[in-house]
């Protein structure tokens, strides 16, 4: 497989983190443990899935303190989330997470 440009490496990820974070793999040190990925750019990414109109929101834990809880997809936009979770192996794949 050739390698994803800057622009669709980019897309993927917000589409497969949004994923992640709707199956339930919703903090970011799930994620950085799910994918690999460096703390920072799962930090980016989930702030960056409203350029998509993906809703995403953090939830803190009931009575937690220091930003205890775990990140929840409102609203998807115009992305077809069905479309996303039958493709989400694929799109793993092609960013290189485990």
């Amino acid at each position: 497989m050739p390698p994803l440009s800057k622009t669709k490496s980019s897309f993927y990820r917000r589409l497969y983190v949004a994923h992640l974070i709707a199956q339930g793999v919703a903090s970011v040190p799930a994620l950085i443990e799910a994918t690999g990925m460096p703390r920072r750019t799962a930090q980016d990414t989930i702030t960056s899935l409203a350029e998509l109109d993906i809703e995403c929101v953090f939830e803190k834990g009931e009575g937690e303190r220091h930003n205890i809880g775990h990140y929840t997809i409102k609203h998807w936009g115009a992305i077809d989330s069905h479309w996303v979770a039958v493709n989400a192996e694929r799109l793993g794949q092609a960013l290189g997470y485990r």
